[in-house]
């Protein structure tokens, strides 16, 4: 209990005052009650004349607006009096009569008995009125209330005691006493049950209570956990904190609703596309045009966030440099052919990468303090002449857990993991405070005192504390180099040669080098409309889009990802027992099966768009797709390799003898609608192309063909071009005897199942560009997939009818559609799976394979086409 001290010094709200409100306004469902008189209202001596003040409404009104955000108004007047003087909007709950009245027809719902109780409190405490002076009663639906406020003490005490030895001590009536007042109800309630049966109601995650009477102390007695009670006015208290008078609950509430709002609707987003990705193989990060890196997941890149500022704010954790003289950055770019990145400001430039790529030999490290196994390290290097303000604030488990920081003489032990995170910064000193249940540090750096360069190195999976023995400059020679070395090794089109070697090197980024598997892109969660719902994991391995990102790779001259892709798959057939078909359309790095989709519901999402989901349940879903895309980056790689081993033809009969199995199945689609399963179009071409594909393998192996094979290839088509063309719409549609229209369904000609000059491809490609184009970019249908909100267009739509172009002889509508689809990209050349053309910006995770691999395939076919043109005759 709080002592009675009432102090008078300061008007401003206290820092832990602050600290509890700001923590409580980011829990997931809040829930807000205040009482009225002496809260909300300043008290007068004539309760009739008990205004809110204007601060204090705006503040409750505001608050009520907000999503997953409850606000009530408790008090001991009558409901119909409390509406009267308040003049709240519907949106606040009004709660009357110290919790017993909820409506306006509570009356009605008293029994007879109640009704003739009360009718008897009534007459005896207006006789008891009437022998005081000033003294009046309040007549409430179940309860009346005696006033003394004003009236002469002896006399307001000798009403009150006539009151508590007289009907007070009636059978069935409950007494509630207050600031001079004393109130007799016939209903058995108190504020506190009203706030717990409003907890119930609205599955509150928290609650916050502000009260200045005695029968507040039922609602703070109530109060739990993360709960927050404050005690406005003098007196003892259960509450926690406390405030002087009614202006300072208007502030309490300004605050909470500032915080809340920021943490809900996201404060000032940054543009997903202007993030700029990390990879050493082992992990990716991202990092902000301010050099904040706002997402990193360890040990894995499907692991739980250690740094989760892009989805959670600054409670998901973030690690940001910047110089005190505030302003924006003048650019960031990346090293050229590597994954390294800078950020420069005038007189400061910040340098990341990461290090630890597997087989690089760390000699310092000790891994073996790692559960994992696995280690990486961020360094950070800060040159120039300035002063720069540096903040750590990481928080594993996506901040599920608490959090500490442990100094030592040249950085910091991160505690409350199961994996080691140590921050070894020689020669800064960290200040660390308690930050919402966990630890943040900061610190200031003149980098004069530093020799014009300070370097911080966040060595994930160790507990190392000494200095690397390596040089700097060789450190970052190590880590820059593979790239360098891999970029040189390709063979890139005259076409955005730059655009696509970045593309090549982001996909390169998305690769888990332990494993052999492609993420389909580095985040989970990231919207496909802002504030809205579609927002789903994809940093586990598709079988469909590694296959094509592998595919990309293949075009460009590098087999190594492709090869180390196909082993990742061999692993998941052999765990299907002999029956490829069951193969999951995704899985996790390591080649598991996800667990079940799940939601963290204390992070507020980018922008505000919620849920934050970990998980997808698109793992049980059946999409026959997946078969194609194996079975063609499977072909290329054979064709580039000019062999065919045992391990490849292996897997070429698991995919046939999956596609012969299962292709005259529904499925539920290539974009994993979450709706009944349906013929799709994309599904049954993507089964022809297998066998296709798989035919075209069995060529070079100079054995004659299986009569099976020729046959269900000849079946498959002529199934697709009997059912999948649509009469009504005018077009292969999305899935047999559906009109709506579908992107996917350019793959009839992309896969060579139709030549280019098929009139009914040449159809489907102008319906595509009829209903899905949107200046820039393709969306990928316009039907009703059962999900609530919009989406963007696609960027891997875009590139299919990109290439559709190519195909029927649009050249210049093609490099026309190609530069716009390069001019969303981010100012590093990243692109995220959307974007929205009316807002012009990004949608969707980031960065996405689908996308940067659209960026490849479109510049080799417009290349290509080029080059065609190029070995023309010119006319004598």
């Amino acid at each position: 209990m709080m002592d009675t001290t009432h102090t008078h010094a300061s008007r401003d709200l206290d820092r832990s005052l602050r600290e509890a409100l700001r923590q409580i306004a980011r829990v997931p469902h809040l829930l807000i009650g205040c009482d009225y008189d002496g809260t909300l209202a300043p008290l007068v001596d004539d309760p009739a004349q008990a205004e809110p003040l204007t601060e204090a409404v705006a503040a409750v009104r505001a608050l009520a607006s907000l999503p997953q955000t409850t606000v009530a108004v408790v008090s001991g007047r009558s409901l119909r009096d409390l509406a009267t003087l308040s003049r709240l909007p519907s949106e606040i709950h009004l709660v009357g009569s110290h919790g017993s009245e909820f409506d306006l027809g509570f009356l009605h719902r008293l029994a007879p008995e109640l009704l003739e109780l009360h009718g008897r409190l009534l007459a005896d405490l207006g006789r008891i009125a009437g022998m005081h002076g000033g003294v009046r009663i309040e007549v409430k639906p179940a309860s009346i209330a005696l006033h003394v406020r004003g009236v002469d003490e002896a006399i307001g005490d000798s009403a009150l005691d006539a009151v508590r030895c007289g009907p007070a001590t009636w059978p069935g009536v409950y007494m509630t006493s207050g600031k001079s007042v004393i109130e007799l109800s016939v209903v058995a309630t108190d504020k506190g049950a009203a706030m717990a049966a409003l907890r119930g109601q609205t599955s509150a995650s928290a609650v916050l209570f502000v009260g200045d009477d005695v029968t507040d102390e039922n609602a703070f007695g109530q109060l739990q956990g993360p709960d927050v009670g404050i005690k406005v006015g003098p007196g003892e208290t259960l509450a926690g904190h406390r405030v002087e008078e009614p202006i300072d609950v208007a502030r309490a509430l300004a605050l909470v609703l500032e915080t809340r709002r920021n943490w809900l609707y996201g404060e000032h987003a940054v543009p997903i596309e202007r993030h700029t990705m990390l990879s050493n193989g082992s992990t990716v990060a991202l990092v902000t045009p301010d050099a904040r890196v706002s997402w990193l997941c360890h040990p894995r890149p499907d692991s739980a966030a250690v740094f989760a500022d892009i989805v959670g704010g600054t409670g998901g954790g973030y690690f940001s440099i910047a110089p005190v003289r505030t302003g924006l950055p003048l650019g960031q770019r990346y090293r050229s052919s590597t994954m390294t990145v800078e950020t420069r400001w005038s007189g400061v430039t910040v340098t990341d990468w990461l290090e630890g790529e597997p087989g690089d030999t760390v000699e310092h490290e000790t891994r073996a303090a790692s559960p994992s196994g696995a280690c990486s390290t961020m360094v950070r290097v800060v040159t120039g002449t300035g002063t720069v303000r540096l903040e750590f604030a990481p928080r594993p488990e996506f901040g599920q857990v608490p959090v500490k920081l442990h100094p030592f003489d040249d950085g910091l032990l991160v505690l409350g993991s199961n994996e080691p995170i140590t921050l070894f910064a020689e020669g800064i000193r960290w200040d660390v405070f308690d930050d919402g249940g966990h630890d943040t540090a900061r610190s200031v750096v003149d980098l004069a005192t530093q020799g014009g360069q300070a370097v911080i190195e966040l060595r994930f999976g160790s507990e190392n504390r000494s200095p690397h023995p390596a040089a700097l400059a060789v450190r970052q020679a190590r880590a820059e180099e593979p790239w360098r070395e891999w970029a040189a090794d390709l063979q890139l089109p005259t076409v955005a040669s730059k655009e696509v070697l970045r593309s090549a090197l982001t996909l390169r980024g998305l690769c888990h080098f332990p494993t052999g598997s492609i993420l389909a892109a580095a985040t989970t969660s990231l919207p496909e409309e802002l504030g809205g719902v579609r927002n789903w994991d994809y940093r586990y391995c598709w079988l469909r889009d590694a296959a094509m990102s592998a595919l990309a790779l293949v075009d460009l001259g590098s087999l190594t990802e492709a090869e180390a892709l196909l082993c990742w798959l061999d692993g998941c057939i052999e765990r299907t027992g002999g029956h490829p078909e069951r193969l999951h359309p995704l899985y996790t790095v390591d080649g598991l099966e996800l667990g079940p989709e799940a939601v963290i519901d204390t992070l507020p999402g980018y922008a505000g768009s919620r849920p934050v989901r970990i998980g997808n349940a698109a793992n049980r879903q059946i999409q026959l797709d997946v078969f194609g895309p194996i079975m063609d980056l499977q072909a290329a790689v054979v064709a580039r390799r000019g062999t065919v081993g045992n391990d490849d033809w292996r897997r070429i009969k698991a995919m046939v003898t999956a596609v012969e199995r299962r292709w005259h199945d529904p499925d539920h689609g290539v974009w994993e609608a979450r709706l009944a399963p349906r013929h799709h179009v994309f599904s049954k071409v993507m089964c022809w192309l297998t066998v296709d594909r798989a035919l075209q393998v069995q060529a070079r192996r100079n054995e004659e063909a299986p009569e099976n094979w020729l046959a269900l290839r000849d079946e498959i088509r002529a199934d697709v071009l009997a059912n999948g063309w649509n009469e009504e719409a005018g077009a292969y549609s999305v899935a047999y005897g559906d009109p709506e229209i579908d992107a996917s369904s350019l793959w009839i000609g992309l896969s060579g199942l139709v030549p280019d000059n098929d009139p009914r491809f040449l159809a489907t490609v102008l319906k595509v560009e009829e209903e899905l184009r949107s200046g820039a970019v393709v969306y990928r249908y316009r039907w009703d997939d059962g999900l609530p909100g919009s989406e963007g267009g696609f960027h891997i739509c875009t590139a299919w009818l990109i290439e559709a172009y190519v195909r029927t002889g649009r050249q210049n509508d093609a490099e026309e559609l190609f530069q716009q689809m390069l001019d969303t990209a981010g100012p590093t050349g990243l692109l995220p799976e959307q974007y929205d053309p009316s807002a012009e910006r990004g949608l969707g995770n980031h960065p996405q394979a689908y996308s940067h691999l659209g960026v490849i395939r479109a510049a080799l076919v417009l290349n290509a086409r080029r080059d065609d043109q190029d070995d023309v005759p010119t006319p004598a």
